[in-house]
């Protein structure tokens, strides 16, 4: 395929539907339930307009950003995505290589295939993202693993107390862990190259069935097709502030938060004295009918102190999404989806192209928006309404004390 024919995010996810059987792009592109917090991320852009400047000599132009005296190429990200390898043989590795490569962050899912000690080589700064039980006996030594890698931003994942009601998986017959189907093996006939690139040379190459080889601190983990004992997600409903109090104590590199969708919820990691938030909803496939990332991120950033990193992931698909996002305060932008249709399509090379798009769109929309920096980027180049930016909640804090739980 010739990836300068790919000229947006939208034509490399029609490229990557037509590659993928229908079960597998269901499972990447749905939601849960009616899909309303999907739609909403998609939709939220659209609230706010520009309000560009002109004249502002924007002749030389820079889109990098500095997040704990890292330099990063531009305000995007590889956000933590799981079970990739449906999609691409060694689909982690093309993600967190072509991220390396452009100078961007990337986050590595627990629920990843490849086991970390091999995606170190391809991006020795990766971020892991982790399914944490409330239980420190199972969250210690899997830290102890991470700090032997070099890992230093740990992302603990908190909007996965349960598991979401994915009724478009279930109606597809496509489920984790994984079973086949004949509704399956149909879907792959009718996609040969798929059944021959990823699913075969899978089996093939990786010399059996794939396993979640960092989601415990066992490199061996466990197969997808396969109920681990006690549950696939055994313990996660017990996680809670006390957890994250003596994570703080033990983990000696940085600790974010991820799924923060309450003001409250920021608040608290501040005073534990974590290091950031991803304001997040899973992508719209945990709670149905939450609210949308980008709204979120405009009621959390006034609730932190002034240079708290507040990034955000959900619905991304523009540079003018993300210089939205950058002007309301978010410090970098995650984006799954458009990284793995890219990945699905080619490889590293197709993830490439896809942060080319970006970055290339992210570079006009600046220079057409008066600014020279993202440090010039604020609310004021946008048309919010009569609302404007939505301030702090008011209500109780209950459930926001750490010291609450066990």
């Amino acid at each position: 395929m010739k990836l300068d024919r790919l000229l947006s995010v939208a034509d490399v996810e029609r490229a990557a539907a037509r590659f993928l059987p229908r079960a597998v792009y269901g499972f990447v592109r749905g939601g849960t339930e009616d899909e309303r917090t999907l739609q909403a991320n998609l939709q939220a852009f659209d609230a706010i307009r520009f309000r560009p400047r002109g004249l502002a000599g924007v002749a030389q132009r820079s889109q990098a950003v500095t997040l704990w005296g890292r330099r990063y190429d531009s305000p995007i990200g590889v956000a933590p995505m799981g079970v990739t390898a449906i999609c691409r043989h060694d689909c982690e590795r093309a993600l967190a290589s072509a991220a390396t490569e452009a100078g961007l962050p990337f986050v590595l899912s627990g629920l990843s295939t490849t086991p970390m000690e091999r995606i170190r080589e391809a991006a020795p700064h990766f971020w892991y993202q982790g399914y944490l039980p409330g239980d420190p006996a199972r969250i210690g030594p899997l830290m102890d693993r991470l700090q032997h890698n070099g890992v230093e931003v740990l992302v603990v994942t908190i909007d996965t107390a349960v598991g979401a009601n994915r009724e478009n998986n279930q109606r597809a017959g496509f489920t984790i862990p994984f079973r086949a189907s004949a509704r399956l093996v149909v879907d792959g006939v009718l996609h040969p190259r798929w059944t021959a690139q990823v699913f075969l040379h899978t089996l093939l190459k990786d010399r059996g069935i794939p396993r979640f080889t960092n989601v415990v601190a066992d490199p061996r983990g466990f197969r997808i097709t396969e109920e681990p004992q006690g549950g696939f997600r055994q313990g996660r409903d017990r996680l809670d502030w006390s957890d994250l109090e003596w994570m703080r104590a033990r983990w000696p590199g940085r600790i974010v938060l991820k799924g923060v969708a309450h003001p409250d919820d920021a608040r608290a990691a501040v005073r534990l004295g974590l290091d950031g938030v991803i304001v997040s909803n899973h992508g719209g496939r945990q709670l149905d009918g939450a609210e949308a990332s980008f709204d979120a991120l405009r009621a959390i950033v006034p609730a932190v102190p002034e240079g708290f990193p507040v990034m955000v992931d959900g619905g991304f698909r523009r540079g003018t999404h993300v210089l939205k996002a950058i002007a309301l305060g978010a410090r970098l932008v995650f984006l799954g989806r458009p990284m793995l249709y890219g990945a699905t399509v080619a490889g590293p090379r197709g993830v490439a192209r896809v942060i080319e798009i970006l970055k290339s769109e992210i570079d006009r929309d600046l220079a057409l928006l008066g600014c020279r920096s993202l440090d010039q980027l604020d609310c004021t180049y946008l048309a919010m309404g009569d609302d404007g930016p939505r301030g702090p909640s008011t209500g109780p804090a209950v459930a926001a004390d750490p010291a609450a739980g066990h």
